[in-house]
């Protein structure tokens, strides 16, 4: 498939508690300016960060617990139910904690398993963060994340090794484009159906995809890897949502012709 034809999207997921686990979704409501329904929608503050949900601002990740520092997060595996806002979290294979992250007995049940379970691997008392509307992203705009997956094949021949996709933490993964093709489309417009998304910003990787998700395993060095051979340590973009609708995996996404001044 060459970088004229359309590609289209292989998955789609969310991530409703910053650092945790990947949810797969098979179709996904955009809105103009906003991410995923519940990406980051939480984070696990990792000591005082000074973060006040009555004015949310953008914070540094290393505020909070995440994978480019505390690996053994990806040895959990969590999910979070929209409809009654319980987060289930499993270690070993069992429920290790739940709770309703909009009640104070929820969020303290899920930072006491932190605070126990983890206690000298944390900075500090951990602390369930939410404030409605904001996302705890690694960027401060409200973006969704692109990987091309053909990019992540590329990194394979790289660093001599299998790369999971899911170690880059997409919200959406595409079939169909070129190796590095993604970068040609900063500052365009992508066409999925009705909605629009613009590209704003190319992704620079940082130790968080150096993590195996299926074993919690700090295996690889990517972005070293990536600098040596390419001159720098991007994979993926950033988009923003500037025309919501529903998508869907499966949907055809093409990039709209340049306006010509």
């Amino acid at each position: 498939m060459d970088a004229t034809s359309p590609a289209r999207i292989a998955g789609i997921y969310r991530y409703p508690v910053k650092g945790l686990t990947p949810e797969q979704l098979d179709h996904a409501e955009l809105k103009r300016g906003q991410t995923l329904l519940a990406d980051r929608r939480y984070a696990i503050e990792n000591g005082p960060s000074g973060f006040d949900p009555a004015q949310p601002k953008w914070l540094p990740k290393p505020h909070f617990l995440m994978l480019m520092r505390d690996e053994w997060l990806a040895g959990l595996h969590s999910h979070f139910d929209d409809a009654s806002n319980v987060l289930s979290i499993r270690r070993n294979g069992e429920i290790a904690a739940q709770g309703d992250l909009t009640t104070a007995e929820g969020r303290r049940t899920i930072e006491n398993f932190f605070a126990t379970a983890f206690a000298g691997q944390i900075k500090g008392p951990p602390k369930v963060l939410e404030s409605p509307g904001h996302s705890f992203s690694d960027v401060a705009r409200k973006v969704l994340s692109i990987i091309n997956l053909a990019s992540v094949r590329a990194i394979e021949d790289i660093v001599g090794a299998p790369v999971h996709p899911l170690r880059f933490r997409a919200n959406l993964y595409v079939e169909g484009w070129p190796a590095w093709h993604e970068f040609d489309l900063l500052d365009r417009t992508l066409a999925i159906g009705d909605v629009r998304l613009k590209v704003v910003k190319r992704i620079v990787r940082c130790a968080a995809v150096n993590v195996d998700p299926d074993t919690a395993q700090r295996d690889l060095a990517i972005p070293p890897a990536l600098q040596r051979r390419l001159g720098h340590g991007d994979c993926g973009i950033y988009a923003e949502v500037i025309t919501g609708g529903s998508i869907s995996t499966g949907d055809a996404i093409a990039a709209e012709q340049a306006e010509l001044l």
